[in-house]
C-alpha cells in the first residue's frame, strides 16, 4: 500500500476487524467507488491476499453475474464458499430490505443472515460488508454488525484530489490561495471536487483562484440537497450589532481560537454558545456576526427537517448532518430556537416512539465528545422547557441572557440602521429622543418602525409632488403607532430573568441596572453569584 493513500488511517482499521474476524461490517458513505477502492485495498494487503467480490440486485456477483434478483441466492454463495478461503463479500444497497425485516419476503433473508453470522463467517476468513448511503440495522442484526461511517474527504485528501486530477502546469495555484481552494472543498463528495475541477480545466485549461467561488457554489448546492442544512452567506459585522458589548467582547477574545497557532499553545476548540431571550433581542443576528467575525462558514440546521416519517430515517439524518457539519469544519452550526424541536421532551408523552428523545441524545452525545472545530450556536426563547441535559456545563462554553436593549444600546441600533439606509443624513435624526420614545423595544422592532417611517415619508409627498425624505418625526410616529411585545410578554421576560440568575447565565449587554436586578434574584434564592463581565 503507497504511503501516499489518503485513507491509510481507515484501510489499517479494516484491515485489523478483518484479522479480528468482525463477521459483518456496514460501511455507510455517498459514494459507492471510494469505499470499494478502499476494500480493494484491505483485500491486497492481506496475508494471504483476500478476494474481493461485489454483488447488487441488478447485476449479480461482479466475477460471474450470478443471483441476479436474488438477496437469498448471494447469501447462498457466501455460505457455500471455503471457510478457509480469504474472501470479502460485499452486499450494495440492501438498506430497502433492512428496513423492513418482518415482512413475509424479508424474514427469510434476515433469518439466513443470522444462520451466517453465527455459524458460519465467526469461525471463517469470510467477511460480509454491506455498503449503502444509508443506515438501516434491524434488531435481529444489531449484536453482529459494526457500522463503519466512510467521511467525506479530509484536508489531505482535498490535497490528493486535486494533485491528482490537475496537471501540476494547470495548477495556478499556491500558498494562502491553494489552502483557500482545499478549504472551500471541504464538505463536498469526491466526485463533486472531480466535477468542478473538470469543468474549470475545460473552460479555461487551468485551475485558479477564480475556481474557488465556483467550488462554493458547489457546495451551496450539495447543503441545499441535503435538506437538513442551509449554507448562509453572511456580511453582518459586529458594527451591525448594537449594543450586547459583554458577547461581542467574548467572541472578540475568540476571534484566533481555530488556529494552529492556538492549538500549539494548548486552547482547546471552542465548542459553543446558547443565545436566550425573547424574540427580536439578536440572537439570530449574533449567531450570523460570530460566522463572519471568524471568517467561517456558517450553516443552519433546521431541526424540524430532522425527523422523519420512515422508522430509522431521523436517526440517519442526524448521522449525515454530523458527517458534514465536520467535513466544513471549521465552522459555526446554527441552531435556531432550539426549544421548539426539543422542549418539554422530559414531560411530554412519548408520542412518535422515541424518535425525537433519541434524536436528542444523538445531538448532546456528538455535543460532548466532538474534537472537530465546530463551533455550535444555539437560539432559545423559552429556555425553561428544555432538558437539563441540554444546560449542564461541557455542552456549551457560555449561555448568554440577552434582555431587551438599554436606552444606549437603543441609541446604537437606531445608528447601524439608520447608518445603512441614510449614511449621509445621520446627524438630522435625534437619536436620544429616538432611544427614549422607543422604551422596552426589541431590537427587531427598532428596525421595523425605521422600515414602516420610510414607507410613510415614501407615500407623502412634497407641495411640489416629490417624494419627500425621511425625518425624525416619521420615526416617531411609528414607535407611537407600534405595541412592543415586552407589553404583552412582561412575565415571559420576568421568568427569563430569573432564569438567568439561577443558571448563572451571563449578561450579553453591558447592563449594570440588570446586573444588579439579577444578583438580588440570586440573593433572594440563595444560590451562586451571577457571572458577569
Amino acid at each position: 500500500m503507497s504511503s501516499m493513500s489518503p485513507h491509510s488511517a481507515l484501510v489499517q482499521q479494516l484491515d485489523l476487524m478483518l484479522r479480528a474476524r468482525y463477521p459483518l461490517l456496514y460501511i455507510v458513505g455517498v459514494e459507492e467507488e471510494p469505499v470499494e477502492e478502499v476494500l480493494l485495498e484491505v483485500a491486497l494487503m492481506s496475508e494471504p491476499e483476500r478476494k474481493l467480490l461485489l454483488w447488487d440486485i441488478v447485476r449479480g456477483w461482479d466475477d460471474n453475474g450470478a443471483d441476479k434478483g436474488s438477496v437469498m441466492g448471494a447469501l447462498n454463495r457466501i455460505a457455500k464458499t471455503s471457510t478457509t478461503e480469504g474472501t470479502i463479500f460485499v452486499l450494495r444497497d440492501l438498506h430497502f430490505l433492512l428496513k423492513n425485516p418482518h415482512s413475509d419476503r424479508n424474514a427469510p433473508v434476515i433469518r439466513e443472515f443470522k444462520n451466517l453470522l453465527t455459524r458460519e463467517l465467526k469461525r471463517s476468513r469470510k467477511t460480509l460488508v454491506l455498503t449503502s448511503h444509508t443506515l438501516e440495522v434491524p434488531a435481529e442484526l444489531s449484536e453482529e454488525v459494526t457500522v463503519i461511517d466512510f467521511p467525506l474527504p479530509n484536508v489531505r485528501e482535498i490535497n490528493y484530489l486535486l494533485n491528482k486530477e490537475v496537471a501540476p502546469d494547470k495548477l495556478k495555484l499556491s500558498g494562502l490561495a491553494k489552502e483557500q481552494l482545499i478549504k472551500a472543498c471541504q464538505g463536498l463528495s469526491r466526485e463533486r471536487i472531480r466535477r468542478v475541477l473538470a469543468l474549470a480545466l475545460a473552460a479555461k485549461q487551468q485551475v485558479d483562484e477564480t475556481d474557488i467561488d465556483q467550488v462554493l457554489e458547489e457546495k451551496k448546492q450539495t447543503i441545499r440537497q441535503t435538506g437538513i442544512l442551509e449554507f448562509f452567506t453572511t456580511h453582518e459585522s459586529l458594527k451591525s450589532v448594537g449594543g450586547l458589548e459583554n458577547l461581542k467582547q467574548w467572541v472578540r477574545m475568540r476571534s484566533d481560537a481555530f488556529t494552529e497557532e492556538a492549538r500549539q499553545y494548548g486552547i482547546p476548540n471552542p465548542k459553543g454558545v446558547l443565545l436566550v431571550g425573547i424574540q427580536g433581542t439578536g440572537k439570530s443576528l449574533s449567531a450570523k456576526t460570530i460566522a463572519n467575525e471568524w471568517r467561517l462558514p456558517l450553516l443552519r440546521l433546521d431541526t424540524g427537517r430532522l425527523f422523519g416519517g420512515i422508522v430509522g430515517e431521523s436517526e440517519s439524518r442526524v448521522r449525515q448532518m454530523i458527517q458534514l457539519a465536520e467535513a466544513m469544519a471549521p465552522c459555526v452550526l446554527w441552531i435556531d430556537e432550539i426549544d421548539k424541536a426539543f422542549g418539554n421532551l422530559a414531560s411530554s408523552v412519548d408520542g412518535d416512539s422515541g424518535t425525537s428523545r433519541r434524536v436528542f441524545g444523538s445531538l448532546i452525545t456528538w455535543m460532548q465528545e466532538k474534537t472537530t472545530p465546530v463551533f455550535l450556536v444555539a437560539t432559545a426563547n423559552n429556555v425553561r422547557i428544555l432538558p437539563a441535559e441540554l444546560l449542564r456545563k461541557g455542552r456549551f462554553d457560555e449561555i448568554f441572557f440577552l434582555n431587551l436593549p438599554t436606552e444606549v444600546e437603543r441609541q446604537e441600533i437606531f445608528k447601524v440602521h439608520l447608518q445603512r439606509l441614510r449614511p449621509s443624513r445621520m446627524r438630522e435624526f435625534d437619536m436620544a429622543l429616538l432611544a427614549k420614545t422607543a422604551k422596552d423595544f426589541s431590537g427587531a422592532e427598532i428596525e421595523q418602525v425605521v422600515v414602516d417611517a420610510m414607507h410613510r415619508a415614501f407615500f407623502e409627498r412634497t407641495e411640489s409632488g416629490n417624494r419627500r425624505d425621511l425625518v425624525t418625526t416619521d420615526i416617531l410616529r411609528a414607535i407611537e403607532e407600534t405595541v412592543p411585545i415586552a407589553a404583552i410578554a412582561r412575565e415571559q421576560i420576568e421568568d427569563l430573568k430569573h432564569w438567568a440568575a439561577e443558571a448563572g447565565a451571563r449578561t450579553a449587554s453591558n447592563d449594570t441596572q440588570l446586573v444588579d436586578e439579577l444578583k438580588r434574584y440570586t440573593q433572594q434564592r440563595g444560590i451562586g453569584p451571577l457571572e458577569v463581565d
